[in-house]
């Protein structure tokens, strides 16, 4: 399901009104509502004409004016030089390919993240899908000897630290 459209109307003095708001935005909160995922179309309020792309375009050169990581030089000159419709559909079509892909990327990126933290997080869950078994499947039946043998260790160790407890517990005696 697609997101509901953020309307925004543009005046002549570069004013801008959010309709679902009620309120005035700047390119900060139009920036804002795209980072949130939220589609946001700006047409002018006289014609009605559609002035989104020209609205996103200046948002990248407002953030490109106060950082040097804007787009690089060489794909500005290339998005000037293909003026011609064939080439600027080619361009365009590789850059949505390109941040499709680092979209993808980041995503996948974010799940192996999330796997690993739920992995520290728990790691007796994690062991467990690690080995494919769940809680109810793991028997001691076919352990029982072992197990035996462990409690039967554990009694003896505890019988030998009460000892050496006792003994260290009697008060020595003077001579």
């Amino acid at each position: 399901m697609k997101p509901s459209v953020i309307l925004i109307k543009k005046y002549g003095n570069r004013r801008m009104y959010d309709t679902a708001g009620s309120r005035y935005v700047n390119l900060d909160d139009l920036a804002a509502f795209v980072r949130a995922g939220k589609d946001v179309q700006v047409v002018d309020a006289k014609s009605g004409r559609d002035l989104t792309r020209v609205t996103l375009t200046q948002i990248i050169t407002e953030d490109a004016k106060d950082k040097p990581t804007g787009l690089p030089l060489e794909l500005l000159r290339q998005l000037i030089i293909a003026s011609d419709e064939v080439r600027q559909e080619f361009l365009m079509w590789y850059l949505k390919s390109a941040f499709d892909t680092y979209q993808t990327l980041q995503d996948t990126m974010q799940d192996r993240l999330s796997q690993v933290q739920s992995a520290i997080l728990s790691p007796v869950d994690m062991m467990k899908r690690f080995l494919g078994t769940t809680a109810s499947s793991l028997s001691l039946s076919d352990k029982e000897p072992e197990v035996e043998a462990l409690r039967k260790r554990v009694a003896e160790l505890e019988a030998r630290l009460g000892r050496s407890a006792q003994k260290k517990k009697r008060p020595r005696t003077k001579r």
